[in-house]
């Protein structure tokens, strides 16, 4: 069994920065691509970030030159670094990992962040 635990999340000020983390644990052989999605107060969820397991990574539009992601292969491990964060960025964080043809979601961790 696999199991995603988020952590990192928060109340921040506008401009502010955050950085999540996300472990992956169990029964793991290997990780494919890891990544971030998030979901505002009723809107849908949409992918933030994601990152392959060679590095290559992508990014919605509205996080592009505010949010990196990165891993540790080693650690099975994903971080997002938010930086300059709005109002609008407030929501509840997601990570995924795809191993084994599954995509393997966390719980969560809240953002929020106040004008």
């Amino acid at each position: 069994q696999v199991q995603l635990v988020e952590s990192g999340g928060g109340l921040v000020q506008a401009g502010e920065s955050l950085r999540l983390s996300c472990v992956a644990s169990g029964s793991i052989v290997r990780i494919n691509a890891m990544g971030w999605s998030r979901q505002a107060p009723g809107k849908q969820r949409e992918l933030v970030a994601g990152i392959t397991g060679g590095g290559i990574t992508n990014y919605a539009d509205s996080v592009k030159g505010r949010f990196t992601i990165s891993r540790d292969n080693a650690e099975n491990t994903v971080y997002l670094q938010m930086n300059s964060l709005k109002p609008e960025d407030t929501a509840v964080y997601y990570c995924y990992a795809d191993i084994g043809g599954w995509r393997r979601w966390g719980q969560g961790t809240r953002v929020t962040v106040s004008s």
